[in-house]
């Protein structure tokens, strides 16, 4: 008599099937071409995508636990995140992110942040997607940031917007903008490296509409005076931005990388976050800020709260939005760009990854 539980059963032949078993799990692979050709053009449903799956979080319809943070003794710039994370609705999603960050690639020619996403199915447990996910990440963090911007601001209309980092998500970010049609008087980029922000300005101004004043800056304020909207996207690990003068003119700022304010600049602003749990913690602004006053009152609600209403931005302070960045948000646009590049037909199906699925 065999036992169920660890006596193995031999598959039928010819990968038939037991009748009554669910189909064989197949892995599709997804690149980056694959990836890009579905977000080219399409940036707006990535912005309805990323909506829904706040809105989601909100309603308590998702399970996102913190992300871990693998670290390496020798290497204290360079970690590995994953984000893991349930999504529910029409479309139930789980999957984790699993991201690289290692600055000093960036001196051997290739991108700071490599990653993947594996989406897994609800029924079984059995990953069935594997996506290459610098793209999502990073389409997931400029969606949130034009929603942010666009809720704090009430309009898609800035008198002039000012970057703080030129890598690849100011890019992303621009792009958003572009896309989806922001009204813009000019841009101010600023890069510790100055040809940095002189390639980006170039690349920015054949995006914009002829005319659009587009500038390289030499020092970070004038990034700020007189811009309307502000980009933090560096590298910083710890604060780098102390004057309060900066934020003198109560602009919106999108605080993406999360570590550039002090928390002088934080206690004088608005600020909003997409989860306070999420974000409050790993050294952020946030975080430094709430050791030092011993509270979280500086917070003042999350982007949900803002698109349903609860709380309201005070035009006469700086709003500051600073989004950790939730796993559920990677997986609204990995299934998203998942679902539409399989019906086009796109991506690698591999159908025996799972080769003793049967049993």
């Amino acid at each position: 008599m065999t036992d169920p539980v660890t006596d193995p059963v031999t598959p039928p032949a010819d990968g038939a099937q037991s009748p009554g078993t669910a189909p064989l799990p197949t892995l599709t692979v997804l690149g980056a071409p694959e990836v890009l050709r579905r977000v080219e053009g399409r940036r707006e449903e990535c912005v309805d995508a990323v909506r829904a799956a706040y809105l989601a979080h909100d309603a308590g319809r998702t399970a996102n636990p913190h992300s871990a943070f693998l670290r390496f003794p020798d290497r204290p710039s360079a970690r590995i995140i994953s984000l893991p994370a349930y999504l529910g609705g029409e479309t139930e999603t789980a999957g984790i992110k699993w991201i690289a960050s290692f600055p000093e690639n960036t001196g051997h020619g290739l991108a700071r942040a490599s990653a993947v996403l594996l989406l897994n199915d609800i029924e079984t447990g059995y990953p069935y997607a594997c996506i290459e996910s610098s793209i999502i990440s990073a389409t997931r963090t400029a969606a949130s940031a034009v929603l942010g911007a666009e809720t704090l601001i009430g309009s898609r209309t800035a008198g002039r917007i000012g970057i703080v980092g030129s890598g690849l998500i100011a890019g992303h970010v621009t792009r958003f903008l572009t896309d989806l049609d922001w009204k813009a008087g000019g841009y101010r980029v600023f890069d510790v490296r100055r040809e940095n922000a002189e390639r980006f300005a170039d690349r920015l101004s054949e995006q914009t509409p002829e005319g659009t004043d587009v500038r390289a800056v030499d020092t970070v304020e004038e990034a700020f005076v007189d811009c309307d909207l502000v980009i933090l996207t560096t590298i910083a690990g710890e604060p780098h931005l102390h004057d309060p003068r900066l934020l003198a003119h109560n602009p919106v700022v999108l605080h993406l990388s999360l570590r550039d304010l002090a928390p002088e600049l934080v206690l004088a602003s608005q600020n909003f976050t997409d989860d306070i749990d999420h974000a409050v913690r790993e050294r952020t602004s946030l975080h430094l800020t709430e050791q030092q006053v011993g509270n979280r009152d500086f917070i003042h609600g999350t982007l949900a709260d803002l698109l349903q209403g609860r709380v309201a931005r005070d035009p006469a302070r700086p709003a500051v939005f600073s989004p950790f960045g939730l796993g559920v948000l990677d997986l609204a646009v990995g299934r998203w760009a998942y679902d539409g590049a399989v019906a086009d037909g796109a991506g690698i199906t591999v159908s025996d990854f799972f080769q003793n699925a049967a049993r």
